[in-house]
């Protein structure tokens, strides 16, 4: 007679436990949550992700697809208490924040423990670069961490360069050049178009050291993964990079949503419904690509000088447009009810435009037959969500990484026009946006318009089964399912 052990089959090893760690703004968090629900639809891994009371219900456009830890946001000395994210946060905090949210080491680490013994133990590590604490929480689990760059390569490459290298400007000039010699074509840019992050560091004050100390740690991770694609940044994905620790990178973008989830609320609640805009864009059935569409994103606050600008030129061209800004955006007075006039009277189309405050459906607004250009800052979640839909940039860079989006995008892709390299110190004229915003809308960019629509081709190529970034992804889930297969020594 069989003893009940050699009777039982024995149970299958459960799924590797990946732990997921976002940085809480939402243009790091929506592509870091697209990630993981992709990976999850993928099977043989289970995910959780860390959020806080005010980030959690991001998550809920996600379904069951991944779990959820949330715990309470960690209080800094140097971080204002009730603020748990990047959204409407004064830029002079943001290296604040990233210093105050690494107090989650500590929670994470004993919540981990707790399980190390048993099937929910953690066999890797999935994180934000902003959370580059997240790497001495690996070492001490024994296991492997990834990091996660919502930025292009060339962008991530630059940030970690300068906390690498540790350049300085000449005499205090803004102007004067700042060179990335181990990257290629050796590029240079002015001081003033460097992150703030960096320009803000002060030697020996905590919070600079601490945001320092986070880039470093990214260069000891096992990897990267890049919201990016090969076609868009060959020339950063051919070779390791010294700036990213030669470690390998992988492009697994674009992380934006087709067609069929364009209306989906995956950066929360919209001020407006896709049907909605949609329906209003619809208008312009007849007039395919003559809208303009303009937003700056949730952290990239448009300034009084800039925001005035371009009301002044959308007027006086009379271009077709969809402005989405954020609650508190300082437009020019009288503005918006000119716009709700012209819209209420205009026996044409020319003229018609519609303020959006807040949230706006933009995923589904680019996808929309009517758009032909889109007005941005360039931010990469923005960049890689326009190159998907096909739409053209006209480029207004203010600050971050978004200066080495702009010249990828202008001197390398060729999807975009600049509109002013000022930045947020210096706002562009009225006159000079106008001319840019003519050009476009009267076929003088046609190629940098076709350009847009052939990334739109590689983009969609990329993600489809045997596309470079498919098989990426692919390449990273088994990855993961390797890392779960047994402790790390």
């Amino acid at each position: 007679m069989a003893t009940a052990a050699t009777d039982r089959t024995a149970a299958p090893e459960p799924a590797p436990h990946v732990l997921v760690v976002p940085y809480p703004a939402q243009g790091h968090m929506i592509p870091l949550l697209d990630l993981a629900t992709l990976l999850a639809s993928r099977g043989g891994v289970r995910l959780t992700v860390v959020a806080t009371p005010a980030t959690a219900p991001l998550l809920a456009a996600h379904g069951d697809a991944v779990g959820e830890l949330v715990l309470p946001f960690p209080s800094h000395p140097a971080f204002p208490a009730g603020v748990e994210s990047a959204k409407g946060l004064s830029p002079a905090l943001f290296g604040a924040l990233i210093v105050a949210y690494a107090g989650l080491r500590a929670p994470l680490g004993d919540w981990a423990r707790e399980r190390s013994g048993g099937p929910d133990r953690v066999a890797a590590i999935l994180s934000d670069f902003f959370c580059g604490w997240t790497q001495p929480l690996a070492a001490e689990l024994g296991v492997s961490r990834i990091a996660f760059s919502p930025s292009a390569v060339y962008g991530t490459a630059v940030l970690h360069s300068l906390f690498r290298r540790m350049p300085q400007r000449e005499d205090g000039d803004n102007e004067s050049p700042i060179g990335f010699p181990d990257l290629p074509g050796a590029p240079a840019y002015p001081w003033r178009q460097l992150t703030l992050l960096y320009r803000t560091y002060r030697d020996g004050d905590e919070v600079s050291e601490g945001v320092r100390r986070n880039f470093l740690w990214n260069l000891e991770a096992s990897s990267f993964v890049s919201n990016t694609f090969r076609r868009l940044e060959e020339r950063y994905l051919a070779v390791p990079l010294a700036d990213l620790g030669f470690r390998r990178v992988r492009a697994i973008g674009p992380l934006a949503p087709d067609a069929a989830d364009a209306a989906s609320g995956r950066g929360g609640e919209t001020a407006v419904s896709a049907a909605d805009l949609c329906a209003w864009l619809d208008g312009f059935a007849d007039d395919d690509g003559s809208v303009v569409y303009i937003s700056f994103g949730s952290m990239a606050v448009l300034q009084p000088p800039h925001a005035a600008a371009l009301a002044a030129a959308l007027e006086r061209t009379g271009v077709p447009f969809v402005l989405a800004v954020g609650t508190a955006a300082p437009l020019p007075e009288g503005f918006e009810e000119r716009v709700v006039a012209a819209a209420a009277t205009a026996g044409r189309r020319r003229g018609k435009g519609r303020v959006v405050r807040g949230w706006a459906p933009q995923v589904a607004a680019l996808r929309h037959r009517a758009v032909g250009w889109f007005v941005t800052h360039c931010g990469w979640n923005f960049v890689l969500e326009a190159s998907a839909a096909g739409v053209p940039m006209l480029a207004l860079p203010m600050t971050a990484d978004q200066f080495v989006n702009t010249r990828l995008l202008v001197e390398e892709a060729g999807a975009a026009v600049p509109v002013s390299w000022g930045g947020i110190q210096a706002a562009p004229e009225a006159e000079e946006v106008a001319r840019v915003l003519e050009a476009a809308a009267g076929g003088q960019c046609a190629h940098v318009a076709a350009r847009a629509k052939e990334l739109a081709e590689e983009a969609a190529a990329t993600v489809s089964d045997g596309g470079a970034s498919r098989q990426e992804q692919d390449e990273l889930v088994r990855e993961l399912r390797e890392l779960g297969s047994e402790p790390k020594e």
